[in-house]
């Protein structure tokens, strides 16, 4: 795997780089809540563009990094236990386990708080239904939010195939083919958020790279875009788990 390696403050970051050919490609880096950096380089850029690129980079890297550890230095290992808090739509509640051996294993949410029932006290099994549960409001909210959004892409004509679907680094992705990828996460979010995401991932069905021409119409449609993805940023430790 190529990469490389910057040095700041004394520390050593590694920098994956993840080669792309197709036209229109910008150099851009990325960093993601699990400590991972990677660099898009198109075709073609030479090893003194991308070292300058790097370098010019490298104390921003290494502040998104301690943004990051900051965050997951304060997040709470879960254990599925009464009491723990769960993020849905940008709020907290609060986890309320019931064991009813009897009774159907169900998750529902009552005056602010996430009540489990589950036939057996196991955490695995809490942490299941939990998925579920997150995976199907997602699917409900993000069809929602999509359907909204739509009279504000002219672009587009007909409405993008979505697909739900967990990811370690992203929170959403755009195919080739025009198929909207969200990651179920997302649904901990508040709404601003969620429509930045959607809305970031519809631009890419006119504007197939992050060039000049897909923010300049990110902004046209949502103009205080870069609120919505700092918030995003801040959460992501905890938003992207379970």
């Amino acid at each position: 795997m190529a990469e490389r390696v910057l040095t700041y403050d004394g520390e050593q970051i590694r920098v994956e780089l993840l080669p792309r050919a197709r036209p229109g490609t910008i150099l851009r880096i990325k960093v993601h809540p699990d400590l991972t950096v990677q660099a898009v380089v198109p075709e073609g850029t030479s090893d003194a563009d991308l070292e300058r690129a790097l370098q010019q980079k490298t104390r921003w890297i290494w502040q998104k990094l301690r943004d990051f550890k900051t965050v997951q230095a304060h997040a709470t290992p879960r254990e599925y236990v009464s009491g723990e808090s769960h993020f849905y739509l940008g709020r907290r509640h609060l986890l309320k386990v019931h064991h009813h051996p009897e009774a159907p294993e169900t998750v529902r949410m009552l005056r602010g708080r996430l009540e489990v029932s589950v036939r057996e006290r196991h955490a695995l099994r809490v942490q299941k239904l939990l998925e579920i549960w997150y995976f199907t409001r997602a699917q409900q909210v993000f069809c929602h939010r999509l359907t909204a959004l739509l009279p504000t892409t002219l672009w587009v004509t007909t409405p993008p195939a979505l697909k739900i679907q967990v990811m370690q680094t992203q929170w959403g992705n755009c195919s080739p083919g025009g198929t909207v990828t969200l990651n179920p996460h997302l649904v901990k979010a508040p709404r601003d958020c969620i429509d930045y995401v959607i809305l970031h991932e519809m631009c890419h069905l006119k504007e197939h790279n992050h060039g000049t021409a897909f923010w300049t119409l990110l902004g046209r449609i949502m103009p205080d875009w870069e609120r919505h993805k700092a918030r995003l940023d801040e959460m992501a430790e905890m938003a992207l788990s379970y």
